[in-house]
């Protein structure tokens, strides 16, 4: 391989999401929810879908668990908030049959957002255990202290 050609893969390379992007995004998402006086869990995937952080917050629900991580989940895999799919899977919608098509569980309630480098797919964050327009505002907050 040149240099040129390596300096140009060099150049156009993308960090990926971090264990300590990771961690900004758990404690911003926290202290939002905190704020509001909401006990939530947090989870943040890598770009590969891999889980790089999850905190549940000693009151939040139990099920906030397994909400936020679907959440996550459903943003990586359609690099989309999921409270722009929520629609798209009601009957008669484009995605009506695919939260039970594929062996993964998705879950089409707001609170999920993509995680996005230089324009590129980093991973994806998922907050559960308030309302959905709740959870979607602290994940909107989380993203904006990693930007």
């Amino acid at each position: 391989m040149s240099t040129t050609t390596a300096t140009a893969r060099t150049a156009t390379a993308v960090v990926p999401l971090t264990t300590a992007d990771a961690e900004t995004l758990v404690a911003a998402a926290r202290a939002a929810a905190e704020a509001a006086g909401v006990p939530v869990s947090v989870t943040v995937l890598d770009a590969g879908g891999h889980l790089l952080a999850f905190r549940r917050d000693d009151r939040a629900v139990l099920i906030s668990g397994e909400t936020s991580t679907r959440k996550a989940y459903t943003a990586l895999q359609l690099d989309a908030p999921t409270a722009d799919l929520a629609a798209a899977v009601q009957p008669g919608g484009p995605f009506h049959t695919l939260p039970t098509a594929l062996d993964r569980p998705l879950l089409f309630i707001a609170g999920g957002l993509p995680v996005h480098r230089d324009g590129r797919l980093i991973g994806a964050l998922g907050i559960g255990g308030g309302a959905p327009e709740q959870d979607h505002a602290f994940a909107t907050a989380a993203l904006r202290e990693l930007t």
